[in-house]
């Protein structure tokens, strides 16, 4: 099943409240526990409708207290960026075609949702273009998810991963106790190929990202992710290779 918004005038927008293209309402009363084959069907949803997979967060009291929400569950849906427009020279039409893609892919959020609702669980997208709240944060409560040198976020599926995100009232979702990806930072450590090849060089003496030099968002500039290995040459092959190098230098 796929699920299509036809309403051209539909967009996510900066400073906007999210659109209403809810077709269930939310149960009164929802439930909390999710059977395991409810859980596959919404999964093998997700697939149908391109996304690269599904992650988990479980937000922590102090996460909570300190960006003031009142929600714990959350479902993260992941997409791969097209790798034919990432590669692009950046111009406009390089970020239209980005815009382009994540609304395409974001529509279909509604369809997931709703099919939560249908399964009398509640069910809400987090609006993706919201300042007020950091979904990349909510994205490391999964433990799924590491921070690169680049200052990107990266998934085991990739670091071309867009993501949207559904909080719910389930509360046994498979949630990851820990982070198996934090040898990534050590294996950062020892490239830096995002920062000497920035063509805008982008970066300050501490590696942080000066946003006014960036032309991510600006014109479409995604340099820094195509040079890195993760997106080269993929985690798995990445992680092999780091740990011949450590096995080899512990002798």
């Amino acid at each position: 099943m796929c699920f299509e918004i036809m309403d051209e005038d539909f967009r996510f927008r900066y400073h906007h409240p999210l659109p209403n293209f809810y077709k269930v309402s939310n149960p009164a009363n929802p439930k909390t526990q999710i059977d395991n084959s409810v859980l596959k069907d919404l999964e093998k949803l997700a697939a149908e409708n391109n996304c690269a997979g599904i992650s988990y967060s479980k937000l922590s009291d102090d996460f909570r207290k300190e960006w003031n929400i009142d929600f714990d569950n959350v479902i993260i849906f992941k997409y791969l960026m097209s790798p034919e427009i990432l590669e692009m020279d950046q111009s406009k039409l390089k970020c239209k075609l980005i815009d382009d893609e994540f609304q395409e892919i974001g529509r279909k959020m509604y369809g997931f949702a709703d099919f939560l609702r249908k399964n009398e669980f509640s069910a809400e997208l987090l609006n993706p273009l919201d300042d007020k709240i950091s979904l990349r944060a909510i994205a490391m409560q999964s433990n799924d998810a590491v921070i690169t040198r680049s200052n990107m976020c990266l998934f085991k599926e990739g670091l071309n991963i867009g993501f949207f995100m559904i909080h719910t009232s389930i509360e046994n979702l498979p949630f990851k106790q820990d982070n198996d990806m934090c040898w990534v930072g050590e294996f950062c450590k020892t490239c830096g190929k995002c920062i000497r090849k920035c063509p805008e060089n982008a970066f300050d003496e501490n590696e942080l990202v000066l946003r006014k030099v960036c032309t991510a968002h600006r014109e479409g500039c995604s340099q820094c992710m195509l040079v890195c290995p993760f997106y080269k040459k993929g985690y798995i092959k990445i992680k092999q290779k780091y740990d011949k190098r450590v096995a080899k230098n512990r002798g």
